[in-house]
């Protein structure tokens, strides 16, 4: 067994699994976002946990040349300075901790070229969502899928399995582990690293954030 702690947990046999996970919608109007705070034809670099997974994008058509510097992104030995550093799909939840997500905003400060932004996408906590335990996913003839989930709301942390059983004969489990933060949390974080708050939205599209948003991109800036 590994340890979410421990970024080598995040290897060969889950390269294709989390791959798969990530297919989502259609990218433009994250690219949009991005490019208009940092321009477009600039040189791109990445962090990765896991080998596997940098050897999976580099195995991709166009992404061959892009430097990826495979570490633990809250003390990752990057240079800089950037002008842009940002972090998508709930990304930050996934450090176990909030001493290591704090790090993280002190590792980005620390590249920031001034007047530089981190931009942070992440879901907006609904704890009662986390209690349920048991979730049936779908049901069918051949298949069952279905999620369990541990919720300690001290720590703020969710454990949790998606199980799907098909053809009465394969078992497929796919972990995933985060600790979630709320918005003011994450203000927090920021100015403890020296970076505040400059723009905050329901999406990519800029919609208004508000009450009701399930979801946020933040905009945070290291003053000139």
């Amino acid at each position: 067994m590994g340890s979410f702690d421990d970024p080598a947990f995040f290897g060969d046999r889950w390269a294709q699994v989390y791959q798969d996970l990530t297919i989502g919608p259609d990218p433009a109007p994250t690219v949009e976002f991005l490019a208009g705070l940092a321009g477009r034809g600039i040189t791109v670099e990445g962090i990765e946990a896991s080998q596997a997974v940098a050897d999976r994008l580099h195995a991709t058509p166009g992404a061959e040349s892009i430097p990826v510097t495979v570490a633990d992104m809250a003390d990752v030995p990057a240079d800089g300075p950037f002008r842009l550093v940002y972090l998508v799909w709930d990304g930050l939840f996934h450090l176990p901790s909030q001493a290591r997500q704090v790090d993280c905003f002190r590792n980005v400060a620390r590249v920031l070229e001034p007047g530089g932004a981190f931009v942070i996408e992440c879901f907006v906590p609904v704890p009662a969502l986390f209690d349920r335990g048991v979730d049936v996913n779908d049901v069918t003839e051949d298949w069952a899928s279905m999620t369990l989930t541990r919720h300690d709301p001290v720590a703020q942390s969710i454990f949790r399995q998606r199980i799907t059983f098909a053809d009465r004969r394969r078992v497929r489990m796919i972990p995933v582990a985060f600790r979630y933060c709320w918005p003011s949390e994450l203000d927090l974080m920021a100015a403890l690293a020296g970076l505040r708050l400059r723009e905050r939205y329901a999406d990519w599209t800029r919609a208004p954030f508000g009450p009701a948003s399930r979801g946020h991109v933040s905009v945070y800036e290291l003053p000139a």
